[in-house]
């Protein structure tokens, strides 16, 4: 059966999106980078200068700095700071074709629903994981993986025959296209039953490494090196662990704990994205993502000491850098 995937929008198209924007395109499906002018010009003119596996290709795209483009696409993908979510997501609601499909690519675990509130399409979250940045418009450098795990923003339930109801069927078909679509694309895509879950699972990762990083400027590798940082990720472990099971999405403590060592071994080499952003003086996601588990932990009255201070201490850090 021919997909009915045919025409891609990013919404957002910084590292993350231009990164499986151009993956898409260089499988030669049509895709469209929606982004900064300077990115929009650089693509433009020379094509995404895509760094991956010892090479660089310049990978044809089309790319353009309006929503317009959203028009004509049966697949969105929304890669946008988590800070701009309720804004965007009230931009596409009326671009939207009637049958698009909508995927949070996404830090965070509230984004898709965000979404959702404003637009009438299926909304899916993604779980990203890939190490990238975009040292300057128009390139993007690959360091490591590339898949993504999708899912449904609830679990629905089997008719009481124990069959899947028609719209878990029809959504089941709809993420089978997205999985077959990025394979084809050289890029990996895991449906899972509890992608909520999932993306608990990667912010516990995102909240051990970003703001550490972020503060100190080093990668990965150079942190999981000191005992000391080892020990402070490993309380902030406990701390997500905590929230989380409060928040109905319990974690294994052995399994978490394994993926946030795991991180440093796959991704010696990797600045956070929240290290990136302050280099630069943007601001960071740091209020999704260490501070969400603060806001969290406090409403379930639990304690959350070492998310906080982080939370505080990137947020410090911004303030400086942004300073006028």
């Amino acid at each position: 059966m021919k997909s009915s995937l045919q025409s891609t929008a990013v919404v957002g198209a910084g590292a993350v999106g231009s990164f499986f924007g151009a993956m898409l395109a260089r499988g030669g499906h049509k895709a469209t980078l929606v982004g900064r002018a300077a990115h929009v010009d650089a693509i433009t003119r020379d094509g995404l200068q895509l760094h991956r596996a010892g090479r660089v290709e310049a990978v044809r795209v089309a790319a353009t700095t309006g929503l317009d483009a959203l028009r004509d696409a049966d697949l969105v993908l929304v890669s946008v700071k988590s800070a701009d979510t309720e804004a965007t997501a009230r931009a596409i609601a009326p671009l939207l074709a009637p049958g698009a499909l909508v995927l949070s690519l996404q830090n965070g675990v509230d984004n898709a629903d965000t979404i959702a509130r404003h637009v009438g399409q299926t909304v899916l979250p993604a779980v990203v994981y890939v190490a990238v940045a975009m040292p300057e418009p128009g390139v993007v450098m690959h360091y490591g993986r590339g898949d993504l795990v999708i899912g449904a923003r609830t679990v629905k339930r089997a008719g009481a025959d124990g069959a899947p109801q028609p719209q878990q069927d029809g959504l089941a078909a709809s993420m089978q296209q997205v999985v077959d679509l990025f394979a084809a694309a050289e890029v990996p895509v895991r449906i899972s039953d509890d992608v909520i879950g999932e993306l608990w699972s990667k912010l516990l990762v995102n909240c051990a490494y970003n703001a550490i990083s972020a503060l100190t400027q080093l990668p990965y590798g150079r942190l999981a090196a000191m005992p000391e940082i080892r020990e402070t990720q490993a309380a902030v472990v406990r701390e997500v662990l905590a929230v989380a099971q409060a928040d109905g999405h319990p974690l294994g403590a052995a399994a978490s704990t394994a993926a946030m060592e795991g991180i440093a071994v796959a991704m010696p080499a990797q600045l956070s994205s929240t290290a990136q952003d302050l280099a630069r003086g943007k601001p960071t996601e740091i209020d999704h993502l260490n501070g969400f588990v603060a806001r969290r932990g406090a409403a379930h009255g639990i304690a959350t000491p070492v998310n906080q201070t982080l939370h505080a201490l990137v947020k410090l850090a911004e303030s400086a850098r942004t300073a006028p």
